[in-house]
C-alpha cells in the first residue's frame, strides 16, 4: 500500500489501487473485481518486460512442496541438470548440489542458471 497523505484529522487521500484494495477487503464485490483486474494487469505487464514469468500451476505446487526452485523450473523446461550446467557454465555436480540444499549458489552462479532457465533471478532466490 502506498503512503496515505492526511489532509486534515478528518481527510485521507488514498490512490485508486490502494482504496480499490481497501475496499475489497471489506467485502466490496466491484472494488474486489477492479483490484483484480489491476491485478493481472500488473502481473500481465510485469511478464512482458521480462521481470516475471508465467510458470504452470504444477512448477509453483511443487516449489510450495519443497522442491527447489531451479529443478522444478529445469524439469517443466525439459532440460538434464548437465544440459543446464552447461547453459550455465557450472558443473552437473553443482547444480545437483543447489538442487538438494547441500550449497545455496553464488550470485552470480544463480544468475547463469536463471539465464540458463530463462526466469528472473529472484524466481530462484526467496
Amino acid at each position: 500500500m502506498g503512503k496515505p497523505h492526511f489532509i486534515s484529522d478528518e481527510i485521507v487521500v488514498l490512490s485508486r489501487r490502494d482504496y480499490d484494495a481497501l475496499m475489497a477487503r471489506s467485502g466490496d464485490e466491484g472494488a474486489e473485481d477492479r483490484m483484480t483486474a489491476t491485478i493481472i494487469a500488473e502481473s500481465d505487464a510485469a511478464i512482458a518486460a521480462g521481470a516475471d514469468i508465467a510458470l504452470p500451476e504444477d512448477v509453483w505446487t511443487a516449489i510450495e512442496a519443497g522442491e527447489t526452485p531451479v529443478r522444478a523450473i529445469r524439469k517443466h523446461r525439459g532440460m538434464t541438470q548437465t544440459g543446464l550446467a552447461a547453459a550455465a557454465g557450472v558443473t552437473q555436480g553443482y547444480i545437483a548440489d543447489i538442487e538438494t540444499g547441500k550449497k545455496a549458489g553464488s550470485t552470480e552462479t544463480l544468475k547463469a542458471i536463471a539465464r540458463a532457465l530463462a526466469v528472473p533471478l529472484d524466481t530462484l532466490v526467496d
